[in-house]
């Protein structure tokens, strides 16, 4: 006797024996639990039976988003918001997407219209200045954290979202206090495993160690490292807890700390601290940035080594500019500060020049297809570390970068470096201006536009024909 094959409920069938609301609910607790295939999964059985119905299509959006099917999660919001259901959330969701996509004045309107519906949500009113801020609206996006956290002070994002309007501002004193509250973010790894030693306070520590963790990324800590002299002065014995990329730049900063890569490692310490909260330890503001420069400096046999690799590849007479056109992608801000190599085209039409390629990871391979007038030198396959980059970049006339490690490495070496910014860029390049007090040495390039890398590298271009 032959078994008869089991066959699958069609999505009417399932609609029919399991309420809507219950597979809704399933369909959002998987969500939640980022279980992102079975949520979809469910609310598709639910869209093949009821193609209009607006929660469904709406979560399903949120899933395409969290999936990085952006275009997809925006026609599917769209949709929900078309069948006449006019809810904050779908508008405070909706304004997100735009903004990722680089539609800013419908994220604008999204985020207005969500308030607008619901003026006592703090969500709606965060994420309204988070968008505000991304178009640098940022006394409106200020206006709105600062109304959010009255309803509920304890929002971490609406704190951090205040946060870096105000340091983009200069505000440093309050932007500094504002920035602690990074470490809450839902999210966010803790910065140190569970200990009962406190946070240091920046007081004198003249019997024990103070632990320096590198909290966040290598373009990071290599910014706020220059403060470790200023621990130093204050701190019987420095531990630095960082990666193992960073060891062989951070050693430079002070000869007598130790240097770990595992918590095993660390020792007893009497305080720690991340090196991002250093600045208000410092008491820090715009005028007292500690900018001696170089506070780097590449070591004299690799640069001698790279020197003659330089001169056997580079064209005799051609200016020498480095270039890195985009970041590591896994970056959260790494669809808005990363450009490609084939927008560089006004600096590569260029005479007299030459493109020292320094670009790292899988956007290297766009040099294959690279057809301007001015020759590509091929070294960064070669390049195995930081210190390699510091010692090409020691050969170099200039370093043309986006906002990435590599623009923070050529600013601390004092290397002329050339810094393509998005059209509103992050917090530490500030507002409107084209130098840094970060980084003496460096001059900013911001886009005119939104995402118009295009128009940046037209001033670039303009500036080195000058």
């Amino acid at each position: 006797m032959t078994a008869t094959p089991l066959s699958l409920p069609t999505a009417a069938e399932v609609t029919a024996a399991i309420p809507c609301a219950e597979l809704m609910m399933v369909a959002h607790e998987y969500e939640q639990a980022m279980r992102l295939d079975d949520a979809a999964r469910i609310l598709g059985h639910i869209l093949k039976a009821l193609p209009d119905h607006a929660r469904a299509l709406h979560l399903m959006g949120v899933v395409a988003f969290h999936k990085g099917q952006k275009e997809l999660s925006l026609s599917l919001m769209e949709r929900a918001i078309a069948c006449g259901i006019d809810t904050p959330l779908y508008y405070r969701n909706i304004g997100e997407v735009y903004r990722v996509l680089g539609r800013h004045e419908q994220a604008r309107d999204a985020a207005r219209r969500s308030v607008a519906l619901n003026p006592g949500d703090p969500i709606a009113l965060m994420n309204c200045g988070v968008i505000l801020a991304d178009q640098g609206l940022t006394d409106e996006a200020i206006a709105c954290f600062e109304e959010a956290l009255a309803i509920n002070g304890q929002l971490p994002a609406a704190h951090f979202g205040l946060a870096e309007a105000l340091l983009s501002k200069g505000e440093f004193a309050r932007g500094w206090q504002e920035y602690e509250w990074r470490f809450k973010l839902p999210g966010v790894p803790a910065v140190i495993p569970k200990t009962k030693t406190p946070q240091w306070d920046g007081a004198p520590i003249v019997d024990g160690v103070v632990l320096l963790i590198a909290d966040q990324g290598f373009g990071d800590a290599i910014q706020f490292c220059r403060y470790i002299p200023w621990v130093a002065a204050r701190a019987a014995e420095i531990v630095v807890a960082c990666s193992p990329v960073l060891q062989p730049i951070l050693r430079q900063l002070h000869p007598n700390m130790r240097l770990v890569s595992d918590w095993k490692e660390v020792g007893p310490f009497a305080a720690w601290v991340p090196l991002s909260g250093l600045p208000r330890l410092a008491g820090t503001v715009l005028e007292t940035i500690p900018a001696e420069m170089p506070y780097l400096r590449a070591a004299p046999e690799r640069i001698a080594a790279w020197k003659d690799q330089l001169d056997a590849l580079t064209p005799a007479g051609l200016k020498r500019v480095g270039v890195v056109w985009a970041g590591r992608p896994a970056h959260k801000n790494d669809w808005k500060r990363s450009m490609t190599l084939e927008a560089l085209a006004p600096v590569a039409a260029l005479d007299g020049i030459a493109l020292v390629v320094l670009q790292k990871g899988p956007e290297q391979r766009q040099t294959g297809s690279h057809y301007g007038h001015a020759p590509l030198v091929h070294l960064s396959a070669e390049v195995e570390d930081f210190e390699d980059t510091m010692a090409i970049m020691a050969g170099l006339d200039l370093v043309l970068t986006v906002d990435t490690s590599v623009a923070h490495l050529a600013g601390a070496m004092g290397c002329p470096v050339w810094i393509m910014l998005p059209w509103c860029s992050e917090w530490r390049w500030l507002q409107e201006r084209g130098d840094s007090p970060w980084y003496p040495t460096a001059r900013l390039f911001r886009q005119p536009g939104p995402n118009d890398w295009r128009g940046a590298a037209e001033q670039v271009a303009e500036a080195l024909k000058g």
